[in-house]
């Protein structure tokens, strides 16, 4: 079905009355009806003018929705007959595949989740019945669901569900590009729960210092790097040797599930500035190492997220008395620690990879001034303890033994 352009109707007399006619589409079924209504009277009470029956006529026009786009698309929806998930597998499969900003793998696995619970809810509802009060109806089934006597759902998961919902009814659009099913999202009609007092747990730099000291092996040089840099995980995971170059850290992978991808965003290709200490700390963790992954499994495969929580981080916090977090608090540290010694906001989005927040921004030239942005790094600093680093002493060679010291040792 394609948009048709508005219509004026078709005046004629039917017996003892004016009529319009005049074509209007109908839910569930492809053909337009043909419809006549009356407009008034040919003699006597009630009857107008010819001027009076053109408006009149446009008036009863209006009233069915003849023209509106709104009708049109209600019945082109229904006509298709697509449900949310026929619709959802089309759209999940387009923004992966996408030239435009494809969505990256980590982003593909969460909305695989959630679209696996929004299709055993609402998966055979027409796509075109997927409106405010289908939400609605959803959005109270997910807050009253509990788990272990806690709300299976927050706020915030509500709310990224029904993002995605809104994300698969926008996706279907017509050979012009434009949307069949247009809804007004009303949030206040839904009870969509407001997303507040977020849990944003961070680290103080004592607590930094502990954690790191309390840290084995390579773990203390990751957490020293986090808190160091502000460098997410995913990116610290995929940091390959050739990547780091004396104080400067050259961001250009993320990882997930062990394969390493492009950063979250454009601005997560980056380079991030360090400290001497730091950059020592990692030149001794290396070792005279050229390649591979800076830290990894003995196999030489990447670090796993879950695995460095439970078996480190998390072991940490809680001989500490503090309550379990994620490697996040090591960034929000990072972010905090630069603010509170006033770096350039412009090169603190630059080192922790946030985009430019106004036009301003990107005619700011410091992220280019690698003098500036050593000599900040450095002044700046860490803000917390880093492990002692033992100078390496040359070693003298061992000289061979010869049969006469091997006498004078026996005599």
């Amino acid at each position: 079905m394609s948009r048709r352009s508005g219509q004026n109707g078709r005046i004629e007399q039917h017996g003892k009355v004016w009529t319009v006619r005049f074509w209007l589409d109908v839910e569930g079924q492809h053909e337009r009806d043909y419809k006549r209504v009356k407009i008034c009277p040919v003699n006597g009470p009630g009857s107008l003018n010819k001027s009076e029956r053109k408006r009149r006529a446009q008036q009863i026009i209006a009233e069915f929705g003849a023209n509106s786009e709104e009708v049109f698309r209600k019945a082109e929806a229904m006509n298709l007959g697509t449900t949310f998930k026929e619709q959802a597998e089309r759209w999940f499969k387009e923004v992966q595949t996408r030239k435009r900003r494809p969505i990256k793998p980590r982003t593909a696995d969460a909305w695989a989740t959630y679209l696996s619970y929004l299709n055993a809810q609402i998966g055979e509802i027409p796509l075109a019945s997927v409106n405010n009060l289908a939400v609605k109806e959803l959005i109270a089934k997910m807050a009253s669901e509990v788990k272990k006597d806690k709300p299976r759902f927050c706020g915030k998961t509500i709310s990224n569900y029904v993002q995605v919902v809104k994300m698969v009814v926008a996706s279907a659009v017509n050979d012009k590009g434009e949307a069949i099913y247009p809804v007004k999202w009303n949030h206040d009609f839904m009870d969509l729960p407001e997303v507040k007092d977020q849990r944003t747990p961070t680290f103080a730099a004592e607590e930094v210092s502990t954690i790191i000291s309390k840290a084995e092996g390579q773990y203390q040089v990751l957490y020293a790097l986090l808190a160091g840099t502000g460098l997410r995980i995913e990116e610290a995971f995929a940091l390959q040797v050739e990547d780091i170059e004396g104080s400067v850290i050259s961001v250009r992978h993320s990882m997930w599930n062990g394969k390493p991808y492009s950063p979250k965003t454009a601005a997560g290709v980056r380079e991030v500035d360090i400290t001497n200490s730091l950059a020592e700390l990692l030149r001794d963790h290396l070792n005279g190492r050229r390649t591979g992954f800076v830290f990894r499994t003995a196999a030489g495969t990447p670090l796993a997220r879950s695995n460095v929580l439970r078996r480190s981080l998390h072991k940490i916090l809680g001989e500490m008395g503090r309550e379990k977090c994620g490697f996040h608090a090591f960034r929000r540290y990072r972010i905090t620690h630069l603010r509170k010694q006033r770096a350039p906001e412009d090169l603190l989005r630059f080192w922790v990879g946030h985009a430019d927040q106004s036009v301003t921004d990107g005619y700011s030239k410091v992220k280019e001034d690698v003098e500036f942005r050593r000599f900040t790094a450095e002044q700046v600093g860490l803000g917390f303890h880093t492990p002692t680093v033992a100078p390496k002493l040359p070693v003298a060679p061992i000289a061979p033994k010869t049969a006469g010291a091997e006498l004078a040792l026996t005599a």
